[in-house]
């Protein structure tokens, strides 16, 4: 896309209107992320996987139901959950697929121009030096959501087709609120990459760093908790209450890893009837009825894990801001 600078305040495209740098920036960024292979083969890659879930999930839809199912009266969120163990479901894949479609999107944003020389060009012009990782972040989440929306918007229409009962209010909302937390989940994860792309000169280096931050929350992490839990196991004559305390210090050290934030998510999203994410004693659970929790009840119960999640990203992201604000632009 050409870009013809005018002034200032307004720079001149190719349908000779006057736009804000800042969004000629994002519709450019825009363009290369949906122009890229790479772009392209992650995103062949997370259809057919979303695709041979939802078939799993329409094949063995049948079975789901229950007579004595709690969640038997919301069909269309078992389309996201429903496995028969052949393949993960939808938001496994989104849990695991998620991380790389993030770390491809950031991880040569800012250093891959500065090799090519084009970032001091850029920056030349009279524009704010912080447009450009804003409009790339904004590029990239934007390229993000329509994504995640589309797969879900799709999935509801076949589910609509294939079952033929629309989905209710509540069912509905749910999955909206799942995408948008599927989106946080990875815009985490691209502002990590962003933030490597700053700091190393090489994109090579950049994507290594990200992956292997993945890597680690994804399988090292779990084997650390392991070695803590045999550490710090409590005796056989422990109290009820130490056992939930050891309990709930293993959930709590399991909570920094991004992906157990989003899994517990999207449970309570998903499957209304979860009630609690913590171990419960005797006394609290006598006495409940097994009943799906209403939307504002298990908005109530996830809230900490959203606020986790967007704490990480807005950090990541502030740390990249820092970064590129004091980041010398020259090119070699």
């Amino acid at each position: 896309m050409k870009i013809h600078h005018t002034n200032a305040s307004g720079w001149l495209g190719n349908s000779g209107k006057i736009s804000h740098p800042f969004w000629v920036i994002v519709q450019k960024e825009v363009a290369d992320y949906v122009r890229s292979w790479r772009f392209v083969i992650l995103v062949a890659l997370i259809v057919l996987t979303c695709a041979g879930s939802m078939y799993t999930a329409l094949t063995n839809f049948s079975k789901a139901i229950k007579p004595n199912d709690p969640e038997g009266t919301f069909f269309f969120l078992k389309l996201f959950t429903i496995t028969d163990g052949t393949l993960p479901s939808f938001f496994v894949f989104i849990s695991f697929l998620g991380p790389l479609l993030g770390i491809s999107m950031g991880f040569d944003a800012i250093n891959s121009e500065q090799n090519r020389g084009t970032l001091s060009r850029v920056m030349s012009q009279p524009i704010h030096r912080d447009y450009l990782i804003n409009a790339k972040f904004v590029a990239a989440l934007t390229v993000i959501s329509v994504l995640f929306f589309a797969l879900g918007f799709l999935i509801i229409g076949l589910g609509l087709i294939t079952i033929g009962i629309p989905p209710t209010a509540e069912e509905f909302l749910r999955m909206i609120f799942f995408l948008a937390l599927s989106i946080v989940y990875v815009a985490f994860w691209l502002n990590l990459s962003i933030l490597f792309s700053v700091k190393f000169r090489q994109a090579a280096t950049s994507a290594l760093a990200g992956i292997s931050v993945w890597l680690f929350f994804s399988v090292f992490y779990n084997l650390i908790i392991n070695l803590i839990a045999k550490a710090f196991s409590p005796s056989p004559m422990a109290t009820e209450y130490q056992v939930i305390g050891y309990q709930k210090m293993l959930l709590n050290l399991m909570r920094i890893s991004p992906s157990q934030l989003f899994s517990e998510g999207t449970t309570t999203l998903l499957m209304p009837s979860v009630r609690s994410l913590g171990p419960l004693t005797m006394e609290q659970v006598q006495g409940a009825i097994p009943s799906p929790l209403p939307l504002g009840q298990s908005l109530l119960l996830v809230w900490p894990q959203v606020t986790g999640l967007l704490a990480g990203t807005i950090v990541c992201f502030a740390l990249s801001y820092v970064a590129f604000m004091r980041k010398e632009i020259r090119s070699r």
